[in-house]
């Protein structure tokens, strides 16, 4: 009889020990995010060069690495970035003239999206 009794809570246990670790599963599927990609033109119709372009989840001031390596966006000159991956809904652009000034923008992801940029924006020259 003793035996059945241990036999039987050792089952308890284990069915109780996977239903504890099945909810704590469930956040992390629950925020599971599907990775959709874009392309997003940047139109420079400022006075401006833009030298670098960051690419950062909107809530965040981590950026990735540059989207340009070695070219840059004179003034009067657009230039697309292909297949850039979104995890969320928005994705956030900042740009970095010569000067070190910087310009952000989010943009939508999916499909494509466009910014363009004028001399009456007002950079963050860190002043």
């Amino acid at each position: 009889m003793r035996n059945s009794i241990t036999r039987h809570n050792s089952r308890t246990l284990a069915i109780i020990g996977v239903a504890v670790l099945t909810l704590s599963l469930l956040p992390l599927l629950s925020s599971a995010r599907t990775t959709t990609s874009t392309s997003i033109t940047i139109v420079n119709n400022s006075n401006w060069e833009i030298r670098h372009v960051y690419l950062s989840p909107p809530d965040s001031d981590t950026w990735g690495p540059d989207q340009l390596t070695d070219v840059t966006i004179g003034a009067g000159v657009s230039r697309t970035l292909s297949d850039v991956a979104c995890d969320q809904s928005t994705i956030k652009v900042i740009t970095e003239d010569q000067d070190g000034c910087f310009l952000n923008k989010t943009l939508s992801c999916g499909g494509s999206a466009t910014w363009t940029i004028t001399s009456d924006a007002s950079p963050n020259c860190g002043n």
